[in-house]
């Protein structure tokens, strides 16, 4: 296969606040929105050959304004499940959990439909998807291959992707409308770019 290229959606108000979200289904704003179409440029020498986006409305409307082609929904693509943190940010849970990490303590649980995940279940859905990457590699030949996703599920994607444990995800940040670029050197898998975004002051000069 070519590159595998991670994409993190644009801007929302609730990724603007510090508010974990996963299953509930914002817009970009409007800064997310250049964001998205601020991929453009970033993604011009890529020769794409499968985008695959989560399921929500923030990834989708990023990879249609990015001008990707044909996004095609995975829903183990969406957004690590927080359980009963969904909307509260990490100051507001650490007034009584002072101590709590998301990557070793996981999320308090939810209701039924939202129970949460531990990062090990994140990390089993990233390992599906990277088996479903490397499907449509094998059918792609050098060509790259897209996912459109959320901040903490790529996170996690990039750890299993680099054979260590769900919670060295911690280790990369990723900021709304952020491109990384996973390859191979020598046969072993390696970061070839991470968190790359062009800035806003430039954001006018590439007319997005």
């Amino acid at each position: 296969m070519g590159e595998l290229i991670l994409i993190r959606h644009g801007e929302t108000e609730w990724s603007r606040s510090g508010q974990h979200t996963s299953h509930t289904d914002l817009p970009l704003t409007e800064l997310g929105e250049r964001q998205a179409r601020a991929l453009v440029p970033l993604l011009a020498e890529s020769r794409i050959g499968t985008v695959l986006t989560s399921p929500y409305l923030r990834a989708r409307r990023t990879a249609e304004l990015a001008g990707l082609p044909s996004p095609r929904e995975a829903p183990d693509l969406h957004e690590w499940d927080y359980g009963a943190y969904e909307g509260v940010t990490t100051v507001e849970i650490r007034r009584t959990r002072p101590d709590w990490n998301l990557w070793t303590d996981g999320v308090a649980p939810g209701p039924a439909e939202h129970p949460g995940e531990t990062p090990e279940e994140v990390g089993a859905r990233a390992d599906r998807v990277l088996a479903r990457v490397g499907e449509e590699a094998s059918r792609l030949g050098d060509a790259d291959i897209v996912l459109v996703a959320h901040s903490h599920f790529l996170r996690v994607l990039t750890a299993r992707y680099l054979r260590l444990t769900p919670a060295s995800g911690e280790l990369f940040q990723l900021a709304t409308g952020a491109v990384s670029r996973l390859g191979t050197e020598h046969g072993k898998p390696v970061i070839k770019a991470l968190n790359m975004a062009l800035p806003e002051r430039l954001f006018e000069a590439v007319r997005v």
